[in-house]
């Protein structure tokens, strides 16, 4: 092995495929060739996925680097990266894999390229363990770009587990350097509204039972904000059958939150439902100004960022923490988290804080 290649541990913290997905990404982008061994070290089913090895493969392709080791089951793999280009690409891992999770991958990358970049990601776009395609587009989408990151998603079909089969165009314009964020007064939440799907054979009932039981949980809690949450059946843009919520909540100061959550076989309706409503009160309860869930998603971007990002939010989960470690390791980034002093609520907020690399696009 290379003395310059650097060694990453996929067995650390987290332990999955998130480790590979940001010291990937970040490969790619400082040109570092990586080794990762014992990936997935922490999953029942431990190393690469074909959602894994797909999204790796992309990475590969996007930077014109070479990929050593990687197949289905395996633990090691070396990314020797290349010159990052412009250009289509597709990703399809033939399963339900989660588009979003392709996305968080590749889209670091195609901002550093010399022209729009086209990735058509195939597999599943409402999976579970992973973001739903509506938050990428409602949550992750707009705080993305306070940091100065423009990109459209189109979504063509949806696809659902076990079969997959939906595809997503995300359409990628290249950036000179990403601008920090200070995101630290929520402000108050001005709008709540989603929407209660069902696709396939599933009968339009569901979409209506989820819809009323998470309106129903949210009113406990807030009481004078009119929630619209439209249930609908979807039918030539789907592949499969699924049912499935998503609530989204906005603040004054432009700060997104959401609750999800997806149907299975012998769940009530109206349990799925209060579910998501009950994950939204939980990250609105605190005064944070990111939901758990776009927490570590965020991280890769502050450490790319030049000068001091500052986010608010409630308790740092597992996935952040990883996601700062593996940003360290690869970039000259510097985060530091602290508990906030000023939060008067008995939900505690924390101050992540990133001197980022201030890493520029060497193409523009």
């Amino acid at each position: 092995m290379d003395s310059t290649t650097l060694e990453v541990d996929g067995s650390v913290m987290e332990g999955g495929g998130q480790i590979l997905r940001v010291s990937a990404a970040l490969s790619c982008i400082t040109g570092t060739a990586i080794k990762i061994s014992k990936i997935r070290a922490g999953r029942t089913t431990p190393g690469l996925r074909p959602q894994h090895l797909c999204g790796l493969q992309l990475l590969r392709d996007i930077c014109a680097g070479s990929l050593d080791g990687a197949a289905i089951g395996s633990t090691e793999i070396t990314l020797n990266p290349g010159k990052i280009t412009s250009g289509d690409h597709l990703a399809d891992p033939q399963t339900a894999g989660s588009v979003g999770l392709l996305l968080q991958a590749s889209l670091p990358c195609a901002l550093f390229t010399d022209a729009s970049t086209q990735l058509c990601l195939k597999g599943g776009t409402n999976a579970e363990m992973a973001p739903q395609i509506d938050y990428t587009v409602k949550v992750f989408k707009p705080t993305l770009e306070k940091f100065g990151v423009h990109f459209d998603c189109d979504v063509k079909m949806r696809g659902y587990y076990p079969k997959g089969g939906g595809e997503v165009v995300v359409t990628v314009n290249p950036i000179k350097q990403l601008s920090p964020v200070t995101m630290t007064e929520r402000g108050t939440i001005t709008k709540i509204y989603g929407r209660a799907f069902v696709a396939g054979v599933l009968p339009y009932k569901l979409a209506k039972d989820m819809s009323t039981a998470a309106v129903r949980t949210i009113r406990r809690e807030i009481k004078d904000l009119y929630i619209s949450i439209p249930s609908l059946q979807e039918k030539d843009q789907a592949c499969g059958n699924g049912n499935g919520i998503i609530i989204i909540a906005e603040s004054s100061t432009g700060c997104v939150f959401a609750g999800s959550s997806l149907g299975k076989k012998g769940v009530y309706a109206d349990k799925v439902g209060i579910e998501a409503a009950e994950m939204l009160l939980r990250n609105l309860r605190h005064n944070g100004c990111v939901d758990e869930f776009l927490q570590d998603q965020l991280i890769i971007f502050m450490a790319l960022a030049s000068g001091t990002s500052r986010i608010r939010c409630g308790p740092v989960t597992l996935h952040t923490q990883t996601a700062i470690h593996v940003a360290e390791q690869l970039t000259q980034a510097k985060f530091t988290i602290s508990q906030s002093d000023d939060d008067q609520t008995n939900n505690p907020t924390f101050i992540i804080e990133c001197q980022g690399a201030g890493l520029s696009n060497p193409h523009l």
